[in-house]
């Protein structure tokens, strides 16, 4: 029987919390870098905590990349993570000569210098008003690199740390974060519910 939720194997991701975050929920919970799993999964999540460039790469070589690219563009149930949302990204400052997957056209940039990098702890969430899932509240950041212009076509959530920035992207069935729904307490686990509840079975 196959797992209710899919996690990629990024090579660079605190994979427990991610995991116990969907067995809080009772959800039955798989970690592979098999291409073909990530791309047939039910639901899929994308983590992240490390550099760009490598996780970045690995993506491509092993077909992991192309696997998320085609669930992102067929509206299949996908969540991304922190690093796994700026994956999403054309690329970033972090590792300029690698590319990440271009489903959002925009590019990760570092904080500026006048706060304090990296941002680590809670921060307010505000929600535009098309959002669907996500909602104002508080969530817990570990980043140095962030997003700070709308992609073009999402739905999207706002912070502030030398700056508005990108706190996470929605589209159909697929959600990015930039903070960590997993480690956000029950606000988190509240997203990480309604993400699970609209994407239903399919």
């Amino acid at each position: 029987m196959s797992a209710d939720v899919v996690i990629v194997r990024t090579g660079a991701a605190n994979l427990a919390s991610v995991v116990a975050a969907f067995e809080r929920l009772d959800r039955s919970v798989q970690v592979t870098d098999n291409a073909f799993a990530v791309r047939n999964a039910q639901r899929v999540v994308l983590p992240g905590v490390g550099a760009f460039a490598p996780v970045a790469r690995r993506l491509r070589e092993n077909g992991l990349g192309e696997a998320v690219l085609y669930r992102v563009e067929e509206d299949l149930p996908t969540l991304a993570v922190c690093l796994g949302l700026h994956l999403l990204a054309a690329g970033s400052e972090e590792g300029e000569d690698a590319e990440g997957l271009g489903v959002l056209a925009v590019r990760a940039s570092r904080y500026p210098d006048s706060v304090v990098v990296p941002q680590l702890g809670w921060n307010s969430i505000d929600a535009d008003d098309g959002c669907r899932l996500l909602r104002d509240g508080a969530a817990y950041f570990a980043n140095s690199y962030r997003l700070t212009s709308r992609p073009p076509g999402w739905h999207v959530a706002w912070s502030d740390h030398g700056g508005p920035f990108v706190a996470a992207v929605e589209r159909g069935k697929v959600l990015g974060c930039q903070f960590h729904p997993e480690l956000s307490g029950p606000w988190g686990q509240s997203l990480i519910d309604r993400w699970l509840a609209s994407v239903g079975d399919s």
